[in-house]
């Protein structure tokens, strides 16, 4: 079973930023993507980006591009998610998750089939 693990929310200006990391641990080889989503209260959870595993190949969805970056680090099994010029709207639990191989879209909740306990970011105005 992997696990995730996630860290790094808090409370945040506008315009400021916050780096969110994201552990794995357990047989992480059976793992392509990690995902980054975000729910707000009273909507569903929502794709924020994704990175392939071995290929260092990162997606974002379009509110986020040029303002968050999705990196790994391989030999400490982390996924790190920074997010600079954050906005209001930004404000969200956030969840890193993994999925086995799949012919599923990387954005796609349902494709991911382990899941960190999520870490909530709040950006005042």
């Amino acid at each position: 079973q992997v696990q995730l693990v996630e860290s790094g929310g808090g409370l945040a200006q506008s315009g400021g930023s916050l780096r969110l990391s994201c552990a794995l641990s357990g047989p992480t080889f059976l793992t392509n993507y990690v995902g980054w989503f975000r729910q707000a209260p009273g909507k569903e959870r929502e794709f924020v980006g994704a990175i392939i595993w071995s290929l260092r190949s990162t997606y974002y969805t379009d509110s986020v591009k040029g303002r968050f970056t999705i990196s790994r680090d391989n030999a400490k099994n982390m996924i790190y998610l920074q997010m600079n010029s954050l906005k209001p709207e930004d404000t969200a639990v956030y969840y890193c998750a993994a999925r086995r191989f799949s012919t599923m879209s990387y954005s796609d909740v349902n494709a991911y089939d382990y899941w960190g306990q999520g870490t909530q970011v709040t950006v005042s105005s």
